[in-house]
């Protein structure tokens, strides 16, 4: 493997002298906005065409309100009309791989009479080159301190343990470069994995209902950080033609069924040939730091939900894609699936016999035997949203859970706990960035997004109507699911990962106990078992989830499917994604030239102070720029969002910019308004604790006379922001994640929230041993002797026991009280604030009426779990 180094070379692939500096990307001056005139009319063309998907006759109508603002100036708006737009964004250079097609048709064996409709059609496929979609992707700026150029294998600095995290580290990668290097040719060169990827979808066009699969393509260099951002490092590079006949034709045709899987697979061979060349011999491409290398590509993991993975691998429902176990029973111990030991079967056996013993579809090849290297059965990448989310849980737990209390009860009661079950979830506290149901969890159809959210909340809900057996079940398999879901796994990950497994499997025997189920034979159920293999060879695998490429199906697909007239509509979504990829390529550019720093505006007012320092400014032209605030207040209704900015930080957390002019000036006040008669003492005894950070004492043990007097002003706000590195949950480039919390007496116009948080309280324990609960009252800020200081009213929980709860894995909290049965309620500094907590009530057997509502949650209940399945990074502190 360490002969593929990654070293630089000129156009023509001889290798340069060590520390040799790269030629400069683009040999353009910083105010070529080419095809574009100005910045102003790029970030027009990309807010009305990418951002807004603003339709033609809106953009019409925009820009002829926008010229008649213009004419008494004899100035005119960037574009015409749509036409023009268009017109200009085809014609950059940048980002062009153009779409193209080959037809389909059968050349089978025919009956005599009555032939099928099937065999008379032409099947189009589109596509694009997907060796030039690679090389655009190699040649990204965006992506050049954001890719890994070797294989490698990563160990901890503290204990020297094994760590997986991006896809280069696992040992796949590593084998691969190890075969490569055997051919000394590739000594020097760059590895570069193609991952691959498809969703089938229904898209309607003029000639009926038509299905495609749109493939997809990323290459392994990118770091999961990227991949998962969906900045651009995942592309759509064709859509396959699947075939549609009759009912009769498509149940009972076995001729249909089996030309409709070698049209996918002929499909892929034929549009991925254009790498094969570079599969075996290097060629040269330049690279988005400036460098030229040797590639040498080759089909990495493919990323499909099962029923297209039974499709790849060429195998029978119900049979794993990666191991020979049966159908009968998955989880036998069974040897690995490979393509060696495939063809040696194929070539001795009957297909009946392959089909019933060994799950293999014999008169079908895969699409890989075509190129080299390649494995179909090891190149089957995870599949957290398809496998755990929407698999094991929904389509397998949650049912389970439903049929048991119908089996139990009689269906008046089940029905009636099922109502109870659905009003805990609606009663569930708000929460930054989770997902909430009014109605509980009866919704007709489930997208990915619901079940993630309902992972959240689903545990506490059902804890007193079903066995503790059934609630140790889901307790296993969501902690397997938040450990595989982390960015980086260590050694001692992969045990934990294990041991949650192990206790899945040991408490999911109630449900077979109890006649729930009959078998745990279940493809998606068994692949957990696999993961930890997986994770060893193609790293953490939230980098090569199903969801990338669901989240790459609403841009490629689904919204240039809406953007279309419905007619003809696939060409129309073609090209609306080669100008999404135009527009993407020219803001790399523009960026790597440093010509979109700042906003268009601010980037506008200090070329006129440049153009006045050389007194080129009229005096009027110059004022108007003096009072221009390019700041960003907080978001009043996003309570998370990612964060862009660089990782310099663990935790932090800020008051809003906004300040409640409305809501209390002094402390005094602002007692009254909290009914705290004893604020002002917290306040003093606060200060004191600022002023005196060695004394050793409680601070309510400090006498009030030897504690400051405070009686100035105030500044009170509704909330504040807490911005925490978080790269398992999803986060900006550098793993950072931005969260809004609030304090307000009315949100939204509805109703109070006030948020819990999570506090640092001993910076010597790990985990919530660490840090206590609080719950925010609200925020203020004041100055004392020139010092700003700003702080947070809290009232305070105590933790319940030294371990979390056995039950539920989670820790379980009780409103405070002092002495004097008082609430116990602090002023702290908001430095000592980690981020938002969620709480969800012990709901035990109590029923909850139906009049309830979630914002009085927290004030009814006086037990509550501190929920560390709200997201990966609670899931990550709150041990």
């Amino acid at each position: 493997m360490y002969i593929l180094l990654a070293r630089p070379c000129d156009e023509n692939g001889v290798f340069l002298p060590p520390g040799s500096p790269p030629k400069p990307l683009s040999d353009k001056s910083s105010s070529d906005w080419t095809p574009y005139r100005n910045r102003v009319e790029f970030e027009t063309a990309e807010y009305l065409f990418a951002e807004n998907q603003t339709p033609a006759g809106q953009i019409n109508k925009l820009l002829d309100l926008w010229a008649s603002t213009l004419k008494k100036h004899d100035d005119k708006p960037p574009f015409a009309d749509f036409r023009d737009l268009y017109k200009t964004i085809d014609k950059t250079p940048l980002g062009d791989v153009r779409w193209q097609s080959f037809s389909v048709r059968y050349n089978g064996e025919r009956p005599d009479t009555d032939v099928p409709p099937w065999m008379d059609q032409v099947f189009d496929v589109w596509y694009r080159d997907p060796r030039e979609v690679v090389r655009n992707m190699l040649a990204n700026p965006d992506y050049a301190k954001e890719f890994d150029y070797r294989p490698y294998r990563e160990f901890s600095t503290d204990d020297d343990e094994r760590q997986w995290k991006d896809f280069m580290s696992g040992d796949w990668a590593w084998d691969q470069a190890d075969i490569i290097s055997e051919d000394p040719d590739s000594h020097g060169s760059t590895f570069v994995p193609v991952v691959l990827g498809s969703d089938k979808t229904t898209v309607s066009v003029a000639t009926g209902n038509n299905e495609y699969y749109p493939l997809y393509a990323s290459i392994g260099n990118v770091r999961n950080n990227v991949r998962r951002a969906h900045r651009d490092a995942v592309s759509i590079i064709a859509f396959l033609a699947i075939p549609k006949t009759t009912k009769e034709h498509a149940t009972s045709d076995v001729k249909f069924r089996k030309f409709r899987r070698q049209l996918f697979h002929c499909s892929l061979s034929k549009i991925l040939e254009m790498l094969r060349p570079g599969i075996t011999k290097y060629e040269v491409v330049r690279f988005g730091d400036g460098h030229f290398r040797r590639v040498i590509y080759g089909l990495g993991p493919y990323i499909a939900d099962y029923e297209e993975q039974v499709l790849l691998t060429c195998i029978v429902r119900g049979w794993c894609p990666r191991c020979l176990s049966s159908r009968i029973n998955l989880d036998e111990p069974a040897s690995w699936r490979c393509r060696h030991h495939t063809d040696v079967l194929v070539e001795e056996g009957t297909l009946d016999a392959l089909w019933d013993e060994y799950g293999i579809v014999g008169d079908l090849v895969p699409f890989t035997n075509d190129f080299a290297r390649a494995d179909i059965h090891e190149l089957i990448a995870p599949d957290i949203l398809h496998q755990l989310i929407k698999g094991t849980f929904k389509d397998h737990l949650v049912d389970w859970i439903e049929k048991y209390l119908y089996q139990m009860h009689s269906k008046k009661d089940a029905e009636r706990i099922m109502d109870d079950i659905d009003r805990r979830i609606a009663a569930v506290p708000a929460f930054a960035g989770l997902r909430r149901f009014p109605q509980g969890r009866g919704f007709k159809q489930w997208t990915g997004d619901d079940s993630k959210a309902l992972m959240k909340v689903y545990l506490s809900a059902i804890e007193g109507y079903v066995p503790v057996d059934m609630v140790r079940t889901f307790r296993a398999f969501l902690e397997f699911c938040y450990l595989v879901r982390r960015s980086i796994i260590t050694e001692k990950t992969l045990e934990q990962i294990q041991e949650a497994l192990d206790r899945f499997y040991r408490h999911r025997q109630i449900f077979e106990t109890l006649n729930v189920v009959s078998t745990f034979s279940l493809p998606r159920q068994h692949s957990l078992q696999h993961y930890i293999h997986l994770i060893r060879l193609f790293g953490a695998p939230n980098g090569l989830c199903s969801s990338i490429t669901e989240a790459k199906h609403i841009k490629a697909v689904k919204e240039p499917w809406r953007r279309s007239s419905r007619y003809e509509a696939l060409g129309q979504m073609l090209v609306t994604n080669q100008r999404l990829d135009k527009l993407a390529a020219s803001r790399a550019d523009f960026t790597q030239r440093k010509m979109l720093d700042g906003t268009c505006l601010s980037a506008a007012v200090l070329e006129v102070e440049r153009l006045r320092a050389l007194n080129l400014t009229a005096p009027d032209e110059a004022a108007n720029t003096q009072a221009v605030n390019t700041t960003v207040d907080d978001n009043d209704d996003n309570d998370n969002e990612v964060d862009n900015g660089p990782t310099n930080v663990e935790a932090h957390v800020e008051l809003a910019k906004t300040l409640q002019r409305k809501r209390a000036r002094t402390i005094a006040a602002l007692a009254i308004e909290l009914s705290i008669p004893h604020l002002s003492n917290l306040l003093r005894r606060f200060l004191f604790g600022q002023l005196n950070p060695n004394d050793p004492r409680d601070l309510s043990e400090v006498p009030l006379a030897y504690c400051p007097h405070f009686d100035d002003k105030i500044s009170v706000f509704n909330s504040a922001c807490s911005r925490f590195f978080a790269p398992s949950d999803l986060s900006g480039i550098g793993g950072m994640r931005r969260e809004y919390i609030r304090a307000c007496p009315i949100w939204r116009n509805e109703h109070p929230r006030f948020d819990c948080v999570f506090v640092n309280t001993n910076a010597d324990l790990d985990g919530m041993r660490g840090m206590s609960v609080a719950r925010v009252l609200t925020f203020f800020s004041f100055t004392y002797k020139q010092e700003l200081y700003s702080c947070a009213v809290v009232r305070w929980f105590d933790t319940i026991g030294d371990l979390p709860n056995e039950d539920t894995g989670m820790w379980v909290v009780q409103p405070a009280h002092n002495n004097n049965n008082m609430p116990h309620i602090s002023v702290i500094h908001i430095d000592s604030i980690y981020r938002a907590a969620h709480l969800i009530p012990v709901y035990g057997t109590r029923v909850i009426p139906a009049q309830h509502h979630h914002h009085q949650t927290y004030d009814i209940f006086d037990r509550f779990y501190v929920n560390k399945y709200a997201d990966h990074h609670s899931f990550e502190i709150a041990f």
